[in-house]
């Protein structure tokens, strides 16, 4: 693992989780996922009990997240968008509400490389109070069912804290909650985790004057996480990026996700990465 005793101390503190709301959203999930939409869970050994770790996958619906919830024992930690913190009226603080009590982490989803610095520096918060960080390399959910290029934020993350890399591939959550679309259909759901990633001959490569890893060894492993995840998910995969989609109201992770793992990359060379909302495009 490498030495993190440099790393710069951040002013944040990662957004605690209220266990109550944790646990009653968890057990609505589990609920659904034995009856309206019966859930099949691989592999879920591979995801360490303690520690930190990144879970790092394909990603279909906003509801992607929930199911996670309900297949692991450990609480996860997802980045979500800030504007979800200062949304206005009644329905706005319900939602600043929950997404406080859940520990979703509020992050800038602007492009500036500042705001990827700001991410990088929260998810590093969130690994080093040794809980589990769902990452979605892609940067939004794909349109078409197919899996597209990964972005570097998920390997940079791992290759700099050395934390396990978790890949998942989840299928039929795109049919219980389509994009556009409220509330949960009935469908089955599948979820496979992976074995980490053996990413130790990346960690021996050379670095950047400031410790970082290369553009270059971030795209390689990004792609072997890529091929890992198309393995499990049974997807077609596509060495392009997922097209763009416009930003709408209850776009939670996409955005806040796609500013971080398209940035951190950039980032890293000015610094020394009901209980589902609207599925919106």
């Amino acid at each position: 693992m490498p030495d993190t005793s440099s790393h710069p101390t951040h002013t944040h503190t990662h957004t605690p989780t209220h266990t109550h709301t944790y646990r009653s959203l968890r057990a609505l999930m589990r609920l659904a996922s034995a009856t309206l939409c019966p859930t099949t869970v691989e592999g879920a050994e591979h995801v360490p009990a303690r520690g930190p770790v990144l879970l790092a996958g394909n990603h279909l619906s906003v509801c992607d997240s929930f199911f996670l919830m309900a297949a692991l024992p450990r609480r996860l930690t997802v980045l979500g968008k800030q504007e979800y913190f200062h949304a206005p009226g009644l329905g706005g603080r319900f939602t600043r509400l929950m997404c406080t009590r859940l520990g979703i982490v509020p992050v800038d989803r602007g492009g500036a490389p500042a705001a990827a610095r700001e991410v990088l520096a929260r998810a590093a918060e969130v690994l080093a109070a040794d809980a589990s960080l769902v990452l979605y390399p892609e940067g939004t959910r794909s349109a078409d069912g197919r899996l597209y290029r990964g972005r570097p934020g998920a390997a940079g993350l791992a290759l700099t804290h050395g934390v396990p890399l978790v890949p998942f591939g989840i299928t039929g959550t795109d049919r219980v909650q389509p994009i556009g679309t409220t509330g949960l259909r009935p469908h089955p759901v599948r979820i496979r985790f992976g074995r980490p990633l053996a990413y130790e001959e990346f960690q021996r490569r050379d670095r950047r004057s400031d410790g970082f890893p290369t553009t270059v060894t971030l795209r390689d492993l990004t792609l072997q996480l890529m091929r890992t995840v198309a393995e499990l998910s049974g997807q077609e995969y596509v060495d392009d990026f997922a097209p763009p989609k416009s930003a709408a109201p209850g776009d939670s992770q996409n955005n806040s996700q796609n500013s971080f793992q398209n940035n951190s990359r950039s980032s890293s060379q000015n610094a020394s990465p009901s209980a589902s909302p609207r599925n919106e495009r």
